[in-house]
């Protein structure tokens, strides 16, 4: 069972392979495992103690990162997330960590989740995908439906209150036009975020 693989100068957690959306761009559409990593889907959820066991067995000062991203959505184990990155932390304070997220938490959780990151967590990575709240329910298909698009922009602006960097990403050409780029962009600036274009991985 892979916990935990390496890319680059980053650790990478796999937590679950729960996820509220289905994207049609999704990497896991493609093979069980990304960069070269050993097959990510999990035949059973690693408990807390697994995780950091998992971590503990790395030299933490070669790299530059944690990054909680596998082959599902973090946030659907926020509680054990942000446990872990507090052992990390109270392990390693120097070691920055990294969330990748759909931004759904709220609606995952039932509640406002932002400001749980904050002090343990230095980046939330929020998948934005499109300015368009209709291309986001073809594109994403998230479970939650017509509430999701609006309750990522909210996660997203108030992680902008809560951790130093919110990142929001979407995917390159083919997926997102340039034009499209630019408005998402826009929407980034309104947040207070900074806008990264993934590229597409065929």
């Amino acid at each position: 069972m892979t916990i935990t693989y390496q890319v680059k100068r980053g650790i990478y957690v796999n937590m679950t392979n729960r996820c509220p959306c289905a994207c049609t761009f999704c990497l896991r559409l493609n093979g069980p495992g990304v960069y070269g990593s050993s097959p990510l889907w999990l035949e059973r959820e690693p408990s807390v103690a697994e995780i950091e066991e998992s971590i503990a067995g790395w030299d933490l000062s070669k790299f530059d990162e944690i990054v909680f991203c596998g082959y599902g959505e973090p946030t659907e184990r926020l509680a054990d997330l942000l446990e872990v990155a507090a052992w990390v932390k109270a392990r390693s304070p120097e070691t920055r960590i990294r969330v990748n997220t759909n931004g759904l938490s709220d609606l995952v959780n039932g509640r406002p989740t932002a400001a749980d990151f904050t002090g343990k967590v230095d980046c939330l990575s929020i998948s934005l995908n499109t300015d368009d709240p209709a291309e986001y329910l073809a594109v994403c298909r998230p479970k939650f439906g017509d509430a999701a698009y609006p309750a990522m922009l909210k996660f997203a602006s108030d992680a902008v209150r809560a951790v130093p960097d919110v990142v929001m990403t979407v995917v390159g050409e083919p997926v997102t036009s340039s034009e499209k780029q630019e408005r998402c962009r826009a929407i980034c600036e309104r947040l207070g975020a900074r806008l990264r274009v993934r590229p597409y991985e065929e």
